[in-house]
This record gives structure tokens, sequence and C-alpha cells, in this order.
């Protein structure tokens, strides 16, 4: 499979997202980071499981699966290795150490963790917030915030503030261009604190920029993504985040999640 984009399957007796976030977040340590995902969601028999094997077989594909019924459990585990194919156990050896540990026996009840508690209705609204608050949109959101973005384009505003939506931050996020003066609301928050700027270094963005454009059709070279443009950009950008006087976060060379994972342990220590 060498040079080639890796094939995981994702099978789960719930939606799946734990185990997809674990194989992303493996793939992110490889060059490219790209994977393949076919999931294959509320898995409840075994015949589900012998037609994803043969498949992932066919494709030479690995399978990542969190299930807590023990017969489809080790069902999936015979068949793959019957037909030679990789497979990860994400919620089994955890789910064993907690039964050794506490001397109980688990529920073996899928999708516990997406119950209608109140934790869930807080990431709901949380991501609702974000939608809603993207890019600007409203500045009336910015004091309801927990954190508040701002930098230039193409500095992972938007699929950051999902990220921490995600653990329950409420976040807006603010566009720095130059041509386009930051609301007011911005400079007036009773909480300074909540604000973080994110920076990135001009060659970085230069790049990210010809790659966005090609994806959307466009030629390169166009102003946007022009080194004349991008310092014109960071420069005002840098001058309105001094004037804030808020964190500030080089995003550079960090995904996403590093650069949450700074966020959440500042939020924790300002708490």
């Amino acid at each position: 499979m060498t040079g080639q984009m890796p094939v995981v399957y994702i099978v789960s007796d719930s939606v799946g997202e734990t185990a997809e976030f674990v194989v992303r977040a493996a793939a992110s340590q490889f060059d490219g980071g790209h994977v393949d995902l076919r999931r294959v969601s509320h898995v409840n028999d075994t015949a589900v499981i012998d037609e994803t094997v043969q498949s992932a077989k066919e494709e030479s594909a690995i399978i990542a699966y969190t299930i807590v019924l023990p017969h489809l459990r080790e069902h999936l585990a015979a068949e793959a290795a019957a037909n030679g194919v990789p497979v990860v156990d994400i919620m089994g050896p955890m789910l064993d150490a907690f039964e050794h540990v506490l001397g109980q026996t688990p529920h073996r009840k899928a999708g516990l963790v997406h119950q209608l508690d109140d934790d869930y209705f807080r990431r709901v609204e949380a991501i609702e917030f974000a939608v809603k608050y993207d890019d600007g949109r409203d500045p009336r959101g910015l004091e309801r915030a927990d954190i508040v973005l701002v930098g230039v384009s193409r500095t992972s505003k938007t699929p950051l503030s999902m990220y921490l939506a995600h653990r329950r931050l409420r976040v807006a996020n603010v566009p720095l261009v130059p041509e386009v003066s930051p609301p007011e609301e911005l400079f007036q928050l009773a909480d300074q604190r909540k604000v973080v700027g994110l920076t990135i270094r001009p060659d970085k963005l230069n790049l990210i920029r010809q790659e966005r454009l090609k994806a959307l059709g466009l030629t390169p070279d166009a102003s946007y993504a022009s080194y004349e443009r991008i310092m014109k950009e960071l420069e005002y950008a840098n001058s309105i985040i001094n004037q804030l006087n808020c964190l500030v976060i080089d995003v550079s060379d960090k995904a996403v999640e590093e650069t949450a994972a700074i966020i959440l342990d500042y939020v924790t220590r300002k708490r």
C-alpha cells in the first residue's frame, strides 16, 4: 500500500465517532495524514461483519472497531484473522482494564456515550453557536462566547471553532482583513482574556492559500496568495492582536488538535 491512501473500515455498533477520531489521529503522524475512511455503523449482526471483512480483504484495508457486545467482537476478530485482514480493537482493551480495576461487569450497551444528557446538549449548543458566529457574521455573539478567535484567512479559525465546540466551548471567530475594521464589540469585551490571536508564517500561509486557490479551480498566482498581500494582512492582523493584548498562538506547524490543546489548557488555567 506504499504511496497509496490507506483504506480503513470503521466498524461500530454505535455511530463510530470514537474509532474515527483515533484513526485520524494516528494517520496524522504519517506524511500527508490522508486516509480513506469507510464507516459501517450500528452493526448488530454477524452478516454485516462478514461482508465488511471481505471488502477489507479485497482492498487490503484495515478494520478499526468499537464494538461492546462480546460475540460480535469475537466474531470480527476471528473473521479478520481468518482472512488476513489487519484489525484494531479500539475500545476492547480499555473495557477490559476498567472491568479488572473496578471489579464490575460493563453494561455492554451500544451508544451510551451519546445519551441525551446535559453534556450532550451543551455540545450541541456549542456547535450551533460556532456555526452562527463563524467568520464574524454577528458581533453580538462575541460577549457570549467562551473563546473568540481572531486571525487572517486560512489560519484554521473555523475548524478550530468546531473542534472546540465538540469540547463544549462556545467559540466565535473574527477574520482580520485590512479593508474591514474589526467590530467594536471585539474591543469592548468584559473579559479580554477570552480572545486568542492566531498567527502564521508568511511562507506557510502562501502555500496554504495556493492550495486553496487550486481547490477552487483558480490560478495559484492570484493576489490572495501573493507575498505582498500576505505581508499586508499579517502586519495588519498583528497590529490588531497587539491592541487586544491577547494570547497569541503560531499555527504554522500545528494541527488543529495541537492548537486546541493549548487553548483548552489556557481556558482551564484562566478559570
